[in-house]
C-alpha cells in the first residue's frame, strides 16, 4: 500500500478492510515521511504495533 492510500483509509468514514500477513487490522495513524502506520489487530486495540506502510493490503 502507498502512504497516500493509508492516509486516505484513516480519514474514511466507512470501513475499508486491510490486512497485515493475512490478518485484517485498522490503521490508527500514518507517520508520511518515515512511511510507517500504526495498526491495530481488529478487535483488540492493544494489540498495537508500527509497520511499513508497504506491509499493508487494502482487501477489495
Amino acid at each position: 500500500m502507498k502512504v497516500d492510500r493509508a492516509q486516505e483509509i484513516v480519514r474514511a468514514e466507512e470501513k475499508i478492510n486491510v490486512k497485515l500477513n493475512g490478518v485484517s487490522v485498522w490503521i490508527d495513524s500514518v507517520d508520511p515521511e518515515q512511511e510507517l502506520a500504526k495498526v491495530h489487530v481488529e478487535n483488540r486495540p492493544a494489540d498495537a504495533r508500527v509497520v511499513p506502510v508497504g506491509e499493508l493490503q487494502e482487501v477489495q
